[in-house]
């Protein structure tokens, strides 16, 4: 991996393209998307951001870790509930500004804050079109109780990720 300073875009398209150096290119905030998907099933758990520091410690440890944009700091998956994240593969995108995690999960099997497998579990319903569409849930039953994991009310309502 290159250092975050280093621009990729120094570095030949064909080279990024066709190359086996890992150069991943930081957007202008510093970070990486992040897709999450279960090395079981294949199912998509979640999407997230890494800067530099959560790719690196990702690499040496195999335990996915994160930079939380609400809360501006690093977490490790499961740091608080148990449900951490093993990293079974990485993948990067054509130009490397993406990244993909097959992972197996460990704790309760939820990936998300609400308590979920994973953090889709509405669908959007298309053809419908407009303003005031209902969303539908599917495979959303909960694994864990929020409130008992993250101790505060506002977890079970959805709202972790903007408190402190």
């Amino acid at each position: 991996m290159t250092k975050s300073k280093a621009s990729p875009a120094k570095a030949k398209t064909a080279d990024i393209e066709e190359g086996t150096v890992f150069t991943p290119k930081l957007d202008a905030d510093g970070l990486l998307a992040v897709v999450v998907t279960s090395a079981e099933t294949g199912e998509v758990l979640m999407l997230a951001h890494m800067n530099s520091e959560a790719l690196a410690r990702t690499l040496q440890t195999g335990e996915a870790q994160f930079w939380s944009r609400s809360r501006k700091r690093l977490w490790r998956k499961g740091e608080e509930s148990g449900n951490t994240m093993r990293v079974v593969e990485m993948r990067t995108d054509c130009d490397q500004d993406a990244l993909w995690l097959k992972v197996e999960m460990g704790g309760a099997g939820a990936c998300c804050h609400t308590g979920r497998k994973s953090c889709f579990y509405r669908t959007v319903p298309i053809g419908k079109g407009g303003a005031g569409v209902s969303l539908n849930f599917v495979d959303a039953e909960k694994l864990f109780d929020p409130q008992k994991v993250y101790g505060h009310s506002g977890a079970a309502k959805g709202t972790l990720k903007t408190q402190d």
